[in-house]
């Protein structure tokens, strides 16, 4: 049972979660989920695919709608914003922003479901990131069986993108990519940084004179 001490709130991140001293989490927003599925606005399929069982990391893959023969299309890698510590790829702002979006570019997406902190502190998303990145890959050396990256991606034409956390995310995935010692296993031609948030051990730009 649940004490006046123990729903002591020990953490208040305003506006994103509470941490109560039981160790329970609140999360104010982001927490609504969207199916994926077909959108009859946009045309536009989505499903979602668990990346790898170990960790519970998945993806949500969003298709347009194309004819039957069609050319391979660019691929966007997109990672959702949040703070690092709330949202999902089912968040319905993200889920019909990105609906729209593949509608209006003709693009195949892969919406990319990295775990959140407290739970899982940082740099656990960017791990995760990274996971989602290889298995994406896998697919261009003809290791993955994901029918639509096999079958509809122009792995020349790969873009990063994200907002707030997510283009954070999106920085660091291709510093790693162009540095790392493990190989990608994929090229990647661009990058869109939506609102990027970055922060340091020591306050910079605009906060830090306020």
């Amino acid at each position: 049972m649940n004490t006046t001490n123990n729903l002591e709130i020990i953490h208040d991140v305003f506006p994103y979660l509470q941490v109560y001293k039981n160790g329970t989490i609140k999360r104010l927003v982001g927490t609504k989920f969207a199916p994926a599925t077909y959108d009859p606005q946009t045309g536009v399929t989505s499903k979602d695919v668990l990346v790898n069982p170990k960790t519970n990391i998945s993806a949500r893959i969003y298709k347009p709608n194309l004819p039957t023969k069609t050319k391979k299309l660019p691929l966007v890698i997109y990672f959702h914003g949040g703070a690092f510590c709330i949202s999902s790829v089912g968040d319905p702002k993200y889920h019909d922003s990105l609906n729209v979006f593949v509608s209006k570019a003709n693009v195949i997406l892969v919406s990319v479901g990295y775990r959140l902190v407290p739970e899982h502190p940082l740099p656990i998303a960017y791990g995760d990131s990274w996971s989602v990145l290889k298995w994406v890959a896998a697919h261009n050396l003809k290791q993955g069986c994901e029918v639509w990256l096999n079958e509809l991606v122009d792995f020349d034409s790969v873009f990063l993108a994200g907002d707030s956390a997510g283009a954070n995310i999106s920085h660091f995935m291709a510093i790693r990519a162009g540095k790392s010692d493990e190989a990608l296993g994929m090229k990647l031609s661009g990058m869109l940084m939506i609102s990027p948030y970055f922060w340091g051990e020591e306050p910079i730009g605009i906060s830090a004179k306020t």
